[in-house]
């Protein structure tokens, strides 16, 4: 069997056999060892009292509020190929989803549960793409593949101020060799309000090594009335400093769309899942680019922004003062340089 073949992302891959061995952890087998799952007892209060163990006992968690609970703790080498999680809106930007690979103590991935499957603003919304789907009602799903070689620990970490019930998960994996060659998957989240000064949010900076980047998702919320999408996404690469070596032509246009959008869409590398303005509120906005076929490949470094610009009457750019907040996905070697400081609760809500 070829080492590449869980690389393999096409259907003529599936009649091959693999020594690779399959598992999947969940509420109802915490460890994902074989053989374990469905082991609960059901109490005279849970819904399976009448029939007993094996009948969906333990189908989710509750996760008590100010803690930190661990979702996965994997022994390597292996890959994991798929996370379906479900829960309460009230946690998609309340809770804080970490991946850490291969024993470090920072983690690789950091990011608010929802932003992470796209579903920005603390908002439901569906999302139909390659690597990211969330399926009615709030059925979230991962499929950008995650290798490890000695350890892959994840965790959910519930910053409110009350417990969150019903969070319920499933992230299945493949026991398999590495390739010496794979890197790991980062993700990280920021937000910021960009100035009439300096009208730009920063998407990514300071990564160190080598990889590709792999996507972005814009939570998008619109401050000011007119057209917001006419700035350009710059990506910095392996020592550039004033001058990118890639740089688009219009924020509609990196999410390889045109002419302001006119309308909401999902497709399988990019979409435009969200625009919402109800009575009350400013108009927000969800994006999502998967450069699954077109990764961006660096050697040394990597910094990636987005300006935010519309019209002034004049037909000059007018520099907006938006909230912005991002998700990057990328994959490099280890070990990873710090990332910023994450924002807590209160720096999080947008509703």
């Amino acid at each position: 069997m070829n080492e590449l073949s869980w690389l393999t992302l096409g259907l003529g891959g599936l009649p091959l056999l693999s020594e690779a061995e399959t598992r999947s952890i969940s509420a109802e087998n915490p460890t994902g060892e074989r053989g374990g799952g469905a082991k609960a007892e059901p109490d005279a209060g849970n819904p399976a009292s009448m029939l007993g163990k094996g009948w969906k006992v333990r189908p989710c968690i509750t996760l008590a509020a100010g803690t930190t609970t661990t979702l996965a703790d994997i022994q390597g080498p292996g890959v994991i190929q798929h996370i379906w999680i479900t829960v309460d809106v009230r946690a998609y930007r309340d809770t804080v989803l970490r991946m850490y690979w291969d024993g470090e103590s920072a983690p690789s991935v950091e990011v608010p549960l929802g932003d992470f499957f796209c579903n920005g603003h603390g908002l439901r919304y569906n999302v139909v793409s390659i690597p990211v789907a969330v399926n009615p009602s709030g059925g979230f799903n991962c499929y950008f593949p995650m290798p490890f070689r000695q350890r892959a620990l994840i965790t959910i970490e519930n910053q409110r101020w009350e417990k969150i019930d019903g969070f319920f998960y499933q992230i299945t994996y493949a026991l398999t060799d590495v390739p010496d060659h794979a890197a790991y998957l980062h993700a990280q989240w920021r937000r910021s309000m960009t100035t009439r000064e300096q009208p730009e949010h920063v998407i990514l900076d300071g990564v160190r090594g080598q990889g590709h980047y792999v996507g972005t998702f814009l939570a998008w919320t619109q401050l000011s009335n007119g057209w917001w999408g006419e700035g350009e996404i710059k990506f910095f690469m392996d020592g550039d400093t004033e001058h990118p070596t890639i740089c688009g032509t219009g924020t509609e246009d990196y999410f390889c769309g045109a002419w302001g959008f006119g309308e909401t869409f999902n497709a399988p590398f990019t979409g435009y899942p969200l625009w919402r303005r109800e009575p009350g509120e400013v108009p927000r906005h969800a994006l999502y680019r998967w450069h699954i076929l077109d990764p961006i490949r660096f050697k040394q470094s990597l910094k990636v922004t987005i300006q935010a610009l519309g019209w002034w009457p004049n037909g000059k750019f007018q520099p907006l003062t938006d909230d912005i907040a991002s998700v990057a996905y990328w994959y490099q070697t280890e070990p990873h340089a710090p990332f910023p400081s994450f924002p807590p609760l209160h720096e999080r809500w947008s509703r």
